[in-house]
């Protein structure tokens, strides 16, 4: 049964007290004077009980925005004096929790309620272990500021709700917290509530520890250092009086040097600004290191350095040739470059309003075909330096422009570490993979690329780390890109395109005879006289075993023959010389992968059946084969409609829908059946389903795969087409002429068409590829069908004697 007792109401502003606490409470206030006056009068003693018992207050916890709360700690009043500071006061110590009820009478100008006190639950194994736990967290907290005392006297405590309360003391409790504290009668559940704020606590404490010897540290580290240095500084103060010398010092020299750097002026200004910030700055700053990285990239940089260029024309176009085959348009770019230079210096013509004649060049084409190892060629034809700059997958813009000197670990973007490894002001630059660049949200590199590419500013770039303008007019910039579609319009208008097609099957072996077979010779360790690969050995694995735009899997290939003919000889399945032609090839690389169509027998033939043609295209890593195949759902099925699949992207679907319309609409005049379409559903699908599909100029093929499929006519396999068709059936102009002429070339194909606004096209294609095709320009529709499909078969008059 619960305590009822009649007690003065003693308010505490913003404080707690819980049970066990002993605090001294000021009197002077009205409130706690009144509270103890009343608690101290006789009347209050309970009849038949010695006079010595003690005085009894309710302390109320008073919150600024709660009022009084409703559980209060019934307090006995241990003595009244005076405080230490003078003041009236009194020591109370709390006994147990009282609930507080209505209020009443009493003597006095005190409040009084009537309380009961509250029984407290939860006392078990539980609470014991939790207090336990909570012991330990005290006591490492109370070691830390080094309260031995006050670490005795909790280790002395054996009753778990006395260690409970005993975070009444705690400072870093707020009183919120105490309060929910007084108002948790169940003791497992205040030991909990405690154990979890003192690990909080101590968290936090060890965190402070650790930065407070952090700091300790590192400021004993600096005045270490300071008192090195000055002592340093003293030593050579002393040696420098007795030789006689100078100072000496390092801003000295950095000054020294940046004097006779032979800097341009700006850059001279901007150089000597830094230096005398260097010596006002003391050692021990942070920004010393940076102002010193600075001064050597500038003093790095080779302002005043250039290669004289070799204006020997017929010299650098003899060095081009045996470099590279073919690429004729390339190389007559740079001699027309050289040319226009050599003019220019006979005339006495220098600079012209700030700008050089530097020249930007964009090398586009397939993988393989020279682009990277042109750029050394050209770098030797004009004897200038060579610097190699891989764009591919780099997304940030401070690679190109360079970090602000404000960021740690700045640096000057890749243009002005080319220029600096160079050397000189005029090297030969590779942007290599311009098409590979990225962006995201640190910017786009391909934007930065426009002032470096411009030759009408380049003359002036300013890289963010430098703040200085750097002269890049007299540069050659060399740009190679795989496709264009992925570079943006306004960095292709500043660049020159130069487009590498691929080479033709003369050309690939003129490069794996002159070329890769040697460097693979010398990898392999053998030599000319020791392998001997024969033209048409070169030609096979260039037709059949390989068919790319470029060379790489011939060199791969020739690099397998080669391990071959070592290994056999190490085996002693060999002996050497040997020799390696079409006949033994098979030897060496097994059976070929790609089999032209013309080889193979005539059912055999992917267009052997109705509805198969032959399209050309274009891709990253050139020409390409391309077949369209169409079918017609049987009537009995009801299916109807057209479906298209093998990854075809809208501008293709649309394709497809144009070639049905037009044979729709002109079917009595083709004398196509297109009657049973309406019954008939139709399916048009392009092979390699994994490879996305678009493009225009496949409009012509469906057109024929489609009216082959209705009249029952296969398509000729030796022909092959390109070119877009309207819904009246004229053939309009396509792009990529060329790769995909070298494409029919290298498949088989022997009859080509394209639209009849192509044939200027023609005129970039091989001599020798030309003279193996025969190209036929077509404008309408009705010619294609009637050049490309079989003749009708004449069925046999029926009683013709066998």
């Amino acid at each position: 049964m619960s305590e009822t007792l009649t007690l003065p109401v003693l308010p505490l502003d913003d404080e707690v007290v819980l049970p066990g606490m002993v605090v001294p409470l000021e009197t002077s206030q009205t409130e706690v004077g009144a509270a103890i006056d009343a608690a101290r009068m006789p009347s209050r003693q309970v009849p038949g009980m010695r006079s010595e018992i003690k005085a009894r207050v309710l302390l109320v916890p008073r919150l600024a925005d709660r009022g009084l709360a409703g559980v209060g700690t019934l307090a006995v009043v241990e003595q009244v004096g005076r405080l230490p500071g003078g003041q009236p006061g009194a020591v109370v110590r709390g006994t147990s929790r009282v609930k507080i009820g209505s209020g009443t009478t009493g003597p006095g100008a005190a409040l009084w309620v009537e309380g009961t006190v509250v029984e407290e639950t939860g006392a078990g194994p539980r609470a014991d272990e939790l207090a336990g736990q909570y012991k330990s967290l005290i006591t490492s907290m109370l070691q830390q500021r080094g309260a031995w005392q006050v670490i005795d006297a909790i280790q002395q405590l054996t009753d778990a709700s006395a260690i409970a309360d005993r975070a009444g003391y705690s400072s870093y409790l707020s009183t919120t917290q105490k309060l929910q504290l007084l108002e948790t009668a169940d003791l497992v559940e205040r030991l909990e509530l405690v154990v979890g704020w003192a690990k909080d606590q101590l968290a936090e404490l060890e965190v402070a520890e650790s930065i407070r010897k952090d700091v300790s540290e590192g400021m004993e580290k600096q005045q270490k250092e300071f008192l090195l240095r000055q002592q340093l500084s003293a030593v050579r103060k002393e040696l420098n009086e007795l030789t006689g010398g100078d100072k000496g010092t390092e801003e000295d020299d950095y000054r020294a040097r940046v004097e006779a750097a032979n800097l341009p002026e700006k850059v001279h200004e901007a150089a000597m600004r830094e230096v005398d910030k260097l010596e006002r700055t003391s050692d021990q700053s942070p920004e010393v290191g940076w102002i010193r990285t600075w001064l050597d990239t500038i003093l790095d940089i080779p302002w005043n350095g250039r290669t004289e260029d070799a204006y020997d024309i017929a010299g650098a176009r003899r060095i081009l040739d045996e470099d590279h085959t073919g690429l004729d348009d390339v190389k007559d770019r740079i001699i027309e470059y050289l040319a226009v230079r050599k003019r220019r210096s006979d005339r006495g013509l220098g600079v012209i309003g700030g700008r050089r004649s530097g020249a930007v060049l964009a090398l586009v084409g397939p993988p393989g075909v020279g682009k990277t190892s042109l750029g050394e060629s050209v770098a030797r034809a004009m004897d200038r330096k060579f610097v190699r700059v891989a764009l591919g997958g780099v997304r940030d813009e401070a690679e190109i422009r360079g970090h602000r000197r404000t960021y740690v670990g700045a640096l000057p973007g890749r243009i002005v570490r080319a220029i600096r490894e160079a050397g000189t002001m005029n090297p030969v630059v590779l942007l290599d993979e311009v098409d590979k660049i990225g962006s995201d949200f640190r910017g786009d590199p391909a934007a930065a690329l426009l002032e470096v590419l411009d030759p009408a500013q380049n003359h002036t770039f300013r890289d963010h780390y430098l703040e200085v303008d750097l002269d890049l007019s007299d540069v050659v910039f060399l740009a190679t890109a795989n496709v264009l579609d992925s570079i943006p319009g306004p960095l292709i208008d500043r660049m020159e395109l130069v487009q590498l097609d691929g080479y033709t099957e003369d050309e690939k072996v003129a490069i794996g005879r002159d070329h890769l077979l040697l460097r693979q010779l010398s990898k392999a360790g053998l030599n000319a006289e020791e392998v001997t690969l024969t033209d048409d050995a070169l030609r096979l694995i260039a037709a059949e075993y390989t068919r790319e735009a470029g060379v790489r899997s011939l060199e791969r290939a020739i690099a397998r023959v080669l391990r071959k003919v070592t290994a056999k000889e190490a085996l002693g399945e060999g002996a050497l010389p040997i020799t390696v032609s079409a006949v033994n090839l098979k030897d060496y690389l097994g059976r070929p992968r790609f089999t032209p169509e013309t080889k193979l027998t005539s059912s055999d033939r992917r267009t052997a059946v109705p509805g198969v043609a032959t399209g050309l295209a274009v891709t990253g890593a050139g020409g390409d084969v391309l077949y369209i195949e169409a079918s017609l759902a049987d009537a009995e099925t009801g299916e109807t409609g057209l479906t298209l699949t093998g990854q075809l992207g809208d501008v293709m679907k649309e394709s497809v829908r144009i070639a049905l319309s037009y044979l729709r609409s002109h079917g009595a005049e083709l004398g196509l059946p297109v009657g049973d379409l309406k019954d008939r559903g139709v399916h048009v699908h392009v092979p390699a389903g994994a490879v996305p599909k678009d493009g225009p100029s496949a409009g012509v093929t469906m057109t024929t795969a489609l009216a082959s499929l209705l009249s029952g006519r296969a398509v000729r396999s030796d022909v092959a087409m390109t070119g877009e068709v309207s819904l009246t059936g004229r053939v309009l102009p396509i792009g990529g002429v060329k790769q995909k002429l070298l494409a029919a070339h290298r498949a088989g194909i022997t009859t080509v068409l394209i639209p009849q606004r192509n044939e200027p096209d023609l005129d970039d294609v091989p001599a020798e590829v030309l003279e193996k095709l025969d190209v036929h320009v077509m404008s309408d529709v009705r010619d294609v069908l009637e050049l490309a499909l079989e003749p009708a078969q004449i069925p046999q008059a029926a009683g013709v004697a066998a």
